[in-house]
């Protein structure tokens, strides 16, 4: 298979790795550094800021390992899909969505809006949807969503009033 093929594939396989990994990880046992992350007042540098660092850091050990150990070179464009994917996490959710860092100005991105609307229901609710890029949101909570002029993503400084 081309090594094009697998960072696309590498690319693709992330979503839902991503959406259980935020499920069972940063809603479960790593609560304790994602739940600032919900709440009011959070600075430019927050507990959860942990996760990419923690992912970046086995994405790395697995580049190395690509590139160095003889048989392990398929474990290069894995390493790329999944960059890219954290790339465009990043872009979406830190940029976009949050405003973190300010380089879309007041420009709305349709694709980028409905993802943001999307997010804003997992934090109205701390529940589904947890993928961030093909996001899955029940029915249910759309609806409930929708009755609410509540926007938890507004709750800072630099966040993007939806």
């Amino acid at each position: 298979m081309s090594a094009t093929l697998i960072a696309i594939g590498a690319f693709l396989i992330m979503e839902p790795i991503t959406a259980a990994t935020h499920r069972w990880v940063m809603h479960g046992l790593g609560w304790f550094l994602h739940r600032g992350h919900h709440q009011v007042g959070r600075g430019r540098l927050e507990a959860n800021d942990a996760f990419p660092v923690i992912f970046a850091a086995i994405v790395c050990v697995g580049l190395w390992l690509g590139f160095n150990q003889p048989g392990w070179s398929t474990l290069v464009p894995i390493g790329v899909g999944i960059t890219a994917y954290g790339a465009a996490y990043a872009t979406v959710h830190d940029v976009y969505i949050h405003g973190r860092v300010r380089i879309f100005g007041d420009r709305k991105i349709a694709l980028f809006e409905y993802l943001a609307d999307c997010h804003r229901i997992h934090h109205l609710y701390n529940g589904a949807p947890y993928g961030m890029l093909v996001p899955v949101v029940p029915a249910e909570l759309r609806e409930r969503a929708a009755r609410t002029s509540r926007d938890p993503l507004s709750r800072t400084p630099v966040a993007r009033n939806l």
